[in-house]
C-alpha cells in the first residue's frame, strides 16, 4: 500500500511532464483566442486593434463555413463506415490459419506507415489520373470512358484515399479483438448447428463492440483535421474544402490572423461537441 511521501514523491516526478503538457496544450489555445478578437493582418500593416467578435461573426456567415462542416462530416461518415465494415472482414479473414499469415498481415498493416502526401500523390497519379492511371487504363479495356475523378466523383474519390489510409489502424485494432474472443464459443455454437451469419451477428460482433466504438473515436478526432490529402489532391475545389481547409485558406492564402483563428476556435468547438458525444458511447459500451 502507497505510503502518503510515497505518492508525493511520485506528484513531484510526474509535475514536470504534466506542466510540460499544459504548457504545449493551453499556449497554442490561449493564443488562438487572442488573435481571434484581433484584426491581424502580416502583410497588409499587422495589427490593426481589437476586433470583438466580428472575426466570428464573419466565419460563421461566410458562404463556405455550412458547406465546409458538411463536407467534414460527409468525409469522417464516409471513411468510418468503409473502414470499419472492411476492417471487420479483414479481422476476420486474418485471423484465419493461412499460408504466410505474418506477411499477409504486415502488407494489410503497411499503408498506415506511409505519409498522407505521398498516399495522396500516389493514388492522384497512379490510379486516378484520367489519362495514364489504373483506373482509366481498366476502363477503356472494358470500352467505357474514363473518370474524371477528382473532378467528377471528388468526394468519393477522397474518402477512398483516407480510407486506405485507415483500414490497417481499423483492421489491427479490430483483428486484436477478435484474437480475445474466446474459441469455445463459436465450436459450441458451431456444434449445435448455428449459421456463420448468427455466429457472426450474436457473438463475434457484440464482441468486438468495444473495440469499434475506440475506432471510431479515434479515428474521428484525427479526421476532423484532414488537410494534406484534399491539398495534394483538389486543393479544396469540386466542393471538398473542409473546416480545416477553409481555416488554411483564412491563415495563409487571405493572410488574414483574426478571421482564421476565429476558424480554429470554431474547429475546437465543433471537435469537442463530436467528442462528447462519441465518448458517451464510449463509455456505455465499456461500461457494458
Amino acid at each position: 500500500m502507497a505510503t502518503q511521501q510515497s505518492r508525493s514523491a511520485a506528484r513531484m516526478m510526474m509535475a514536470p511532464a504534466v506542466v510540460l503538457l499544459l504548457g504545449w496544450m493551453l499556449v497554442p489555445l490561449i493564443m488562438t483566442l487572442y488573435f481571434s478578437f484581433k484584426n491581424y493582418l502580416p502583410l497588409r500593416g499587422g495589427d490593426l486593434g481589437w476586433a470583438g467578435f466580428d472575426n466570428y461573426i464573419r466565419f460563421v456567415t461566410s458562404s463556405s463555413f455550412w458547406p465546409s462542416v458538411q463536407t467534414t462530416l460527409i468525409i469522417v461518415g464516409g471513411v468510418l463506415v468503409i473502414t470499419i465494415c472492411l476492417g471487420v472482414l479483414l479481422a476476420i479473414l486474418l485471423d484465419q490459419p493461412m499460408w504466410g499469415q505474418g506477411i499477409v498481415r504486415i502488407l494489410v498493416i503497411a499503408p498506415f506507415f506511409v505519409m498522407p502526401t505521398v498516399s495522396a500523390l500516389v493514388w492522384k497519379n497512379m490510379f486516378m489520373d484520367p489519362i495514364n492511371g489504373l483506373f482509366a487504363h481498366l476502363w477503356k479495356f472494358f470500352g467505357a470512358e474514363p473518370i474524371q475523378w477528382l473532378s467528377q466523383a471528388s468526394l468519393p474519390s477522397l474518402i477512398m484515399i483516407v480510407s486506405w489510409q485507415w483500414l490497417p489502424f481499423a483492421t489491427l485494432i479490430l483483428l486484436t479483438a477478435i484474437q480475445s474472443l474466446d474459441s469455445e464459443q463459436l465450436e459450441a455454437a458451431e456444434m449445435d448447428g448455428a449459421p456463420a451469419l448468427k455466429r457472426f451477428y450474436y457473438i463475434i460482433l457484440p464482441h468486438l463492440s468495444r473495440a469499434i466504438t475506440i475506432v471510431v473515436l479515434i479515428q474521428t478526432i484525427f479526421l476532423l483535421g484532414i488537410f494534406a490529402e484534399i491539398f495534394v489532391t483538389t486543393g479544396g475545389a469540386f466542393g471538398t474544402k473542409t473546416l480545416s481547409y477553409l481555416i488554411f485558406q483564412r491563415v495563409l492564402e487571405s493572410q488574414n490572423i483574426g478571421l482564421g483563428s476565429a476558424g480554429g476556435v470554431y474547429a475546437i468547438i465543433l471537435a469537442n461537441i463530436l467528442a462528447a458525444f462519441l465518448m458517451r458511447i464510449v463509455g456505455k459500451n465499456l461500461d457494458a
